[in-house]
């Protein structure tokens, strides 16, 4: 267990904009020595998990790629998801994204760019705590979690931040339920603070409540194989 523990804190430690990590940085990154890490890093390389540059440094493989698309396959994203967004942020102009989740954690599963939208550091598969940000929140308030707050988010059926989670970033949410009421996950459509004020965050709420409605359509109308995920309660 511990062998695995240690692998997989190896294939997480890339998790920054570089390509590539010398093999100091990911024993400072996994709190290992250097001889463990580089142990484990060869045994992943074996596997195609890890490959290895000339002058020593590692970078993910094919094989950590290959996990990623089998966990998109199963959401079936180009038929379901990904019109829906476009749709969302062509409307908007801002970024559109969907959100899974995990216990107590969200994961952004895809995004869409408006017109407007600027570069965001936030990457596809990327978590965040679900109390920090509209797009977790609604996620809570949906699965009846108590408090005032929440409970306002129920009347409302979304739920707007402005630098709760990011300062610089504001979001107006809406859950997805699938078939019975089931939670699935959020739409959130975000922007930088100085753009999106209250009014404009307010003005946006119906599309990505009417976005969250056509995901939760769509999504539980797919065979029930293509919502097998962990996410999906």
């Amino acid at each position: 267990m511990n062998a695995v523990s240690r692998a997989l804190a190896i294939l997480t430690a890339f998790d920054g904009d570089e390509l590539y990590l010398p093999l100091h940085e990911l024993a400072r990154r996994t709190g290992m020595h250097k001889p463990t890490t580089l142990r484990l890093a060869r045994t992943l390389a074996t596997a195609r998990f890890l490959v290895k540059r000339e002058d020593g440094a590692w970078r993910l493989g094919p094989a950590a790629g290959w996990i990623g698309s089998r966990y998109q396959a199963q959401f079936d994203l180009n038929a379901a998801i990904e019109p829906i967004l476009l749709q969302l942020s062509a409307s908007t102009g801002e970024r559109a994204s969907f959100f899974v989740f995990e216990g107590n954690l969200r994961s952004c599963l895809m995004r869409c760019d408006g017109s407007a939208a600027i570069q965001s550091p936030i990457r596809s598969g990327e978590v965040f705590p679900l109390d920090r940000g509209s797009a977790g929140r609604v996620i809570l308030a949906a699965l009846g979690e108590p408090g005032d707050l929440h409970e306002r988010i129920r009347r409302r059926g979304f739920h707007l931040t402005r630098g709760e989670r990011n300062p610089d970033i504001a979001s107006v949410s809406a859950a997805v339920r699938g078939r019975h009421g089931t939670v699935l996950g959020s739409v959130s459509l975000s922007g930088p603070l100085e753009r999106l004020t209250v009014s404009v965050l307010r003005r946006h709420a119906p599309h990505t409540v009417s976005a969250a409605r056509q995901l939760g359509e769509a999504l539980g109308a797919m065979p029930a194989t293509a919502l097998r995920a962990t996410w999906h309660p």
